[in-house]
């Protein structure tokens, strides 16, 4: 998943980066209003963290920017102001939650996660596919009741494909939801962690869930069912 920080406090900016990065997610970073409306509007994020307080343009108004211009992703807003009027406000302008300064990183995270689930519609950290189950709180991923062994990226990829079954997803989406725009995109990384993965996933003794669509992508689909 893939997450836009809008947040001028440099220190505070730098520890929700690490801590996001460490749970998986990629993120992308801006330190103004100004910076970060134009990455929210130009890229595809699946949540957006922004600051209240922010130099050249408010938060308020970069809420209310996108949410005029029809722009859906879930965004949580920080901000040192807890009066209830203020927080009436921000719901009304289109915020999806709030958190108060300051604040504790793993609540932050938590709460990330959940705006995630929600938007992709998913109530629950358990998302499964036929026989496949996976952990989004403990990062865990089962099949037939066996544990699997991926790596970080791997999960990544695995997590991005169960939230949308049966979708083709390209190479490029997938490249923009794992990777900070910073990277050198390179889509053969693409192609070599979806080999380990169909690798992982069929050492398990089941029928393949991966499928490649030639010159269009990937597609996790559910086995057929048995006779």
């Amino acid at each position: 998943m893939r997450v836009l920080l809008i947040e001028d406090e440099h220190r505070l900016a730098e520890n929700i980066v690490a801590a996001l990065r460490e749970t998986g997610l990629a993120v992308d970073h801006a330190s103004d209003g100004e910076a970060g409306s134009h990455l929210a509007e130009q890229r595809v994020y699946d949540a957006i963290v922004l600051d209240l307080m922010l130099p050249g343009k408010s938060g308020q108004c970069v809420l209310q920017d996108l949410r005029r211009k029809k722009l859906h992703t879930p965004v949580l807003i920080l901000t040192a102001q807890e009066g209830k009027e203020s927080v009436v406000n921000l719901l009304n302008a289109g915020a999806d939650d709030y958190l108060g300064k300051p604040f504790d990183l793993g609540e932050l995270l938590a709460r990330i996660k959940a705006l995630i689930r929600r938007a992709k519609g998913v109530a629950t950290p358990i998302l499964a596919v036929s026989d496949l189950e996976l952990n989004t709180v403990q990062q865990s991923v089962r099949r037939r009741g066996r544990s699997l062994d991926l790596s970080p990226t791997e999960y990544r990829i695995l997590e991005y494909l169960i939230h949308r079954p049966r979708a083709v997803v390209s190479q490029q989406e997938l490249l923009e939801h794992l990777y900070d725009f910073e990277w050198e995109h390179h889509s053969n990384v693409i192609e070599a962690h979806i080999s380990n993965l169909r690798r992982k996933l069929n050492a398990a003794g089941s029928e393949p869930l991966i499928e490649t669509l030639r010159h269009r992508g990937y597609r996790l689909r559910e086995p057929a069912a048995t006779p």
